[in-house]
């Protein structure tokens, strides 16, 4: 068997990075694509590698040169590679394809080892390897019959995204066998030349042998096998992330700080949100008016805090809408506590401290291994303390504590009394099981003009897409501020629709935080059947854990990931975790928490 390589293609994508190199020199962690390439090539003993190059191919030739690839290598030059694609490319290595079985390569592609093994040893001897379609795919997709023939190749004119759900992606690795070249595959790709030209891709030629001739290519299908195909900075990027070496890979991953969907295979447990809200229908809603959304300008800040006002129970002037509550946070602890000392409870979120110097901080840590405060402890600790601002999370994160409705307004009256201005973040508060607890209403903030409310829309509403975030205070020079500094047009128009529509899904939002929190308490309890985890009793929607016995929490989050393709949260760095090993589970629905609870068994328990 031999393999083909096309490598002649100038990479314009990756800009800079293929100036003065070709596009199977760039490095992925140091290795480039085609010594990878080559070196699993290399183990499989074919007769020989053919290597279609050229741009900068002397570069490459002498680079090759380098290697100790034991397979005779045979260079074939693209002379017009500027002016051709890749059909073109084949072409010039038609000959190769009718001498022997063939695998066909792009050269701008990683994946992991054994996939070409398993190829090679698969019983059909035409095959095309596919993936099941996803949203950061690009390129060629084919549809398949129940025995996994190609029924079409489509291009890009017959794609439909309402029918992605039958698609698979071309990873662009091929087995052909030499008599399949030499009956079909060569003759049409001579023909194809002679009438539609060179400058196409040599799957077209697959095209039409396929809607002539049923069942002549098979698909084999990955599952968790990672590839990807590099053709910009961003895809070399994520493949960085793919193919990092355990060690290095989940720092990459949480440097990342999201876009987990760019990784479909990966069970998001860092990242918190409700899979229980929003319902389909608004999610329907919103498709629905798409087109308007995306080809009009939002309202500007008036008017969006005038919707906020209307669901949240407030004066529009105590609310301002943001881009996310970050935007909200940076502009309150930047523009208006810049010199202000601040008390926190920690371990606790850390974007508002994080804008303070270390001078202007007085933490208060929780003596106890669950870091159950009550408000008597905030005034007990910070009484004698010299604090112009008092943070509080309700509930907190990460360690899911809660302060009652009550017990919170007497931590507004004592901060009051003391001239303490409270800032009370509920971000996490409707998953507490606590009915009416919320500090939104005007009667609330008119009583405590020290108070200011923060509010992300993400976590519990289930649209950490939007950024979406409130804050809400009845302090108008507060106010007056916040608003002067954030853009008038902070937000969105799919984020403003959202905050038009979504009052009318209350009755959906209230039962989906219900069966969150039955979720929850089941979570926590099968967490708590594992050996060696400790799952801490919360009120919102995470659970962090302590892990005992041999294997630390970072040790732990790293074996999740390369192992299981599951991410969480790692606390062993947390201001105020004292050094132990903590984990933060975000809740997910019930499905991807058992895989999650099994798959720590697996880890954690002595076998």
């Amino acid at each position: 068997m031999d393999a083909i390589i096309l490598a002649a293609g100038m990479g314009k994508r990756l800009k800079e990075l293929t100036k003065s190199v070709t596009k199977c020199m760039i490095e992925v962690n140091g290795v480039t694509l085609v010594e990878r390439m080559l070196t699993q090539l290399d183990s499989l003993n074919l007769d020989r590698i053919i290597i279609v190059t050229g741009y900068k191919e002397d570069i490459l030739k002498e680079f090759i040169s380098k290697f100790d690839i034991k397979t005779p290598i045979k260079f074939i030059s693209n002379s017009i590679y500027d002016k051709t694609n890749n059909i073109y490319s084949l072409y010039l290595a038609r000959e190769h394809l009718i001498e022997n079985d063939t695998l066909i390569l792009e050269s701008d592609l990683i994946f992991d080892d054994g996939i070409l093994e398993d190829l090679i040893s698969d019983e059909c001897s035409n095959l095309a390897l596919v993936a099941k379609y996803e949203s950061w795919m690009d390129g060629t997709v084919v549809t398949i019959d129940d025995d996994d023939y190609i029924v079409d190749f489509l291009n890009k004119e017959e794609f439909s995204f309402e029918e992605i759900a039958n698609y698979y992606k071309t990873v662009n690795i091929y087995k052909f066998s030499k008599d399949f070249s030499k009956d079909y595959y060569v003759p049409f790709l001579e023909a194809y030349i002679k009438s539609l030209g060179e400058n196409e891709y040599y799957e077209q030629v697959l095209k039409v042998i396929t809607n002539l001739n049923e069942n002549l290519i098979k698909v084999k299908k990955l599952n968790h096998e990672h590839w990807y195909e590099i053709d910009d900075v961003q895809d070399l990027n994520i493949a960085e992330s793919i193919f990092s070496e355990p060690n290095l890979k989940l720092k990459k991953f949480e440097s990342r700080y999201g876009g987990y969907w760019r990784y479909p295979q990966i069970i998001d447990f860092c990242y918190l949100v409700n899979p229980y809200y929003p319902p389909k229908t608004l999610v329907d809603e919103i498709k629905s008016n798409f087109d308007v959304l995306l080809r009009h300008y939002p309202s500007g800040l008036d008017i969006n805090t005038l919707l906020a006002s209307k669901y949240f129970n407030v004066h529009q002037d105590h609310i301002v809408v943001g881009n996310g509550a970050s935007e909200l946070i940076k502009s309150l602890m930047e523009n208006t506590f810049g010199d202000k000392r601040l008390g926190v409870i920690i371990p606790t979120f850390e974007e508002y401290s994080n804008r303070k110097s270390e001078e202007d901080l007085v933490r208060f840590i929780p003596q106890n291994d669950n870091f159950e405060y009550d408000y008597d402890d905030l005034i007990e600790f910070f009484g004698d303390k010299d604090i112009d601002v008092l943070l509080l999370i309700n509930p907190d994160n990460p360690s899911g504590n809660y302060i009652c409705k009550e017990n919170s307004l007497k931590l507004a009256k004592w901060c009051q009394d003391q001239g303490i201005t409270l800032i009370l973040d509920e971000s996490f508060i409707d998953f507490a099981t606590e009915e009416n607890s919320t500090f939104f209403s005007e009667q609330i903030l008119a009583q405590y003009p020290n108070l200011i409310l923060m509010k992300s829309i993400s976590k519990s509403f289930g649209v950490p897409g939007l950024r979406l975030g409130v804050l809400a205070s009845s302090d108008s020079e507060l106010m007056q501020t916040i608003k002067s500094d954030v853009s008038i047009w902070n937000i969105n128009s799919f984020a403003e629709f959202y905050l038009q529509i979504f009052e009318k899904y209350q009755d959906d939002f209230d039962k989906g935080i219900k069966k969150y929190q039955e979720v929850r308490d089941k979570f926590t309890n099968d967490l708590n059947s594992i050996e060696n985890v400790r799952a801490i009793p919360s009120q919102a929607n995470y659970v962090m854990c302590e892990i005992l016995g041999d294997i630390d929490s970072r040790k732990l989050a790293e074996i999740l990931l390369n192992d299981y393709n599951l991410i969480i949260k790692d606390l062993s760095n947390k201001k105020g975790c004292a050094g132990k090993s903590y984990i933060r589970l975000a809740v997910r629905d019930e499905t991807d928490n058992g895989i999650l609870v099994e798959a720590m068994k697996d880890v954690l328990e002595d076998k």
